[in-house]
């Protein structure tokens, strides 16, 4: 939808507005706003750098929940499934597709999701590298701040691409031109030293809270962690052979990057992180996702919400009944599966990010209904709203089947269906998992690993007892799903630990769910739509 131009002015401490809407752009996160930034035209003030930098960051918001990069990462794993419900949902198929991982470079999910993210990553890249180009020659106070912060968003975008791809076109410049693929380890390795020069050359250690949400060294950090964590996987092209083992542990043991040793790699930014003295463990596991949350002491690097219009986040209205939520109609769409909420100890106080059980609209607290002639009527026992365990068929779904993910409550002061709860890409939380993993691929049975964990249950309100040891690696990996919970992270956990083409829904009873699938799908494929644009770009192995 195209918005209007929105003049701001934006002095030294006050990015936040910037960091949610682009100038003169629109909202819709599928569009490329037309930009009035050339390399030779603008950037004479700094609050003309800081309004050009406004558009690098608000990018950010296409990576949230739930925009496709989001669903990639959630859908196609255990965490969440979206069945057809009726005449909802179905979409061509692309949500079964996904879930299911039955995707080619040309089905419904490669053309949708694949694609989406695609553009959604190279958008943003695009945009830092029209921003660098632009501020090169300006001359003015803070220049290296920019840079730096330019940079290391443009890293992150490539990380994404990383993540999902392999290797992908490195573009540093804003000329036009096809290029061919780099290999994922030189992609691994552009980023990482993109991240280290950016951190040592002009981020900042803090923001005030006017600028909450920019990027301070220790984000750069802890991409930095999660990538060092990952590099036995991020550092291979295809599975199978030397590449990635898609059926067993990829150890960041052995592998090499900049300073030694990976796992050592990820300690020592992990370190960096939890030495700083800027962070902590938030009070309670529901701090961190309230819509204050933004106060959280635990959050290192999020993308900004507000509860105004396209400019909020909007997850609950993919996951809610259509009557729970007044005035507003939810779409009741995205659910968990058995298998996963009944991984969860029942004590678990994470588990309460679920929903599950009879059901009540979640602002007011009245008693929630299913519909009755498309319509929620008043509530009786008969039409109760119940949320299942179980779902019986991905393709034929009640309305009330299925757990419902509740992480992001909603925002009490939204505005139709935008809240302004931010999201956290990187977290305390995470730091303290990263760390335990690495300890443990280091020294098996890791007493200080155990003891991070259990430090991360052990807040101010714990959320559970402590673990026994010894600890192993699945354990991590459970703590990681419990804590980590529809935050983006499932896809890489289940890939890392040769757990992701082989998962299967028969433990959830779900008819016409996941079955075990090649190796290969370790890795997506590039859309057919990129490879016609781009006859240099090679497709990844097995599609």
């Amino acid at each position: 939808m195209k918005r209007p131009f929105v003049t701001i002015s934006i002095g030294a401490g006050a990015l936040l507005f910037g960091l949610l809407i682009v100038p003169q752009a629109c909202t819709n996160l599928d569009e490329t706003p037309v930009s009035q930034i050339t390399p030779t035209h603008f950037f004479h003030t700094e609050e003309e750098v800081l309004a050009g930098l406004a558009g690098v960051y608000a990018q950010l918001r296409s990576t949230a929940p739930e925009g496709g990069i989001y669903d990639v990462n959630e859908v196609s794993t255990d965490e969440i499934v979206v069945p057809t419900r009726g005449s909802d949902w179905y979409d061509n198929g692309q949500w079964i597709d996904l879930h299911n991982q039955t995707w080619t470079p040309t089905s419904a999910a490669a053309s949708n999701f694949f694609n989406g993210a695609w553009n959604s990553a190279y958008t943003g890249v695009a945009r830092a590298n029209l921003f660098l180009s632009s501020i090169e020659n300006a001359v003015i106070p803070n220049k290296a701040i920019y840079v730096a912060e330019g940079r290391a968003l443009r890293a992150f975008y490539y990380y994404i691409l990383l993540d999902l791809f392999g290797g992908v076109p490195i573009v540093t410049n804003t000329e036009i031109g096809l290029h061919p693929r780099s290999t994922r380890r030189e992609l691994f390795n552009f980023i990482e030293s993109e991240l280290i020069a950016a951190r040592d050359s002009g981020l900042q250690a803090t923001w005030n809270a006017a600028n909450n949400g920019r990027l301070t060294k220790y984000a750069a950090d802890a991409i930095l962690a999660n990538m060092y964590i990952n590099a036995g996987v991020f550092t291979k092209d295809a599975a199978g052979g030397t590449g990635i083992n898609a059926s067993g542990y990829n150890s960041c043991s052995g592998v090499a990057v900049t300073g030694g040793d990976a796992c050592a790699a990820a300690i020592a930014a992990a370190d960096r992180v939890l030495n700083s003295g800027n962070y902590r463990l938030a009070d309670s596991f529901p701090q961190n996702f309230r819509a204050d949350n933004y106060k959280s002491p635990e959050n290192i690097f999020v993308v900004k919400f507000i509860p105004a219009d396209g400019l909020g986040m909007g997850i609950t209205m993919a996951a809610l009944h259509y009557c729970q939520y007044a005035p507003l109609t939810p779409w009741n769409g995205f659910a968990t599966l058995a298998q996963t909420y009944n991984a969860f100890d029942a004590t678990d106080k994470r588990r309460n990010a679920i929903l599950i059980g009879p059901q009540r609209d979640v602002l007011t607290g009245a008693l929630a209904t299913v519909r009755v002639s498309g319509a929620c009527p008043p509530y009786t026992p008969s039409v109760a709203l119940v949320f299942t365990d179980t779902i019986r068929d991905i393709r034929s779904a009640s309305e009330g089947e299925g757990p419902r993910i509740y992480k992001w409550p909603a925002d009490p002061a939204h505005v139709q269906q935008n809240s302004g709860n931010d999201f956290a890409w990187s977290r305390l939380g995470e730091i303290y998992l990263i760390k335990a993993e690495a300890l443990n691929e280091q020294t098996p049975g890791s007493g200080a690993a155990l003891t991070l964990l259990n430090n991360l249950r052990a807040r101010t309100d714990p959320v559970n007892t402590p673990l026994a040891g010894p600890i192993t690696r699945d354990m991590i990996l459970r703590e990681r799903l419990f804590e980590l919970f529809a935050e983006s992270k499932r896809r890489q956990d289940l890939i890392r630990f040769g757990q992701y083409a082989g998962r299967t829904d028969a433990a959830s009873g779900l008819a016409g769910g996941k079955v075990g699938r090649p190796d290969y799908y370790v890795l997506m494929p590039i859309p057919q739509t990129q490879i016609n644009a781009n006859p240099l770009l090679a497709q990844n192995s097995g599609y």
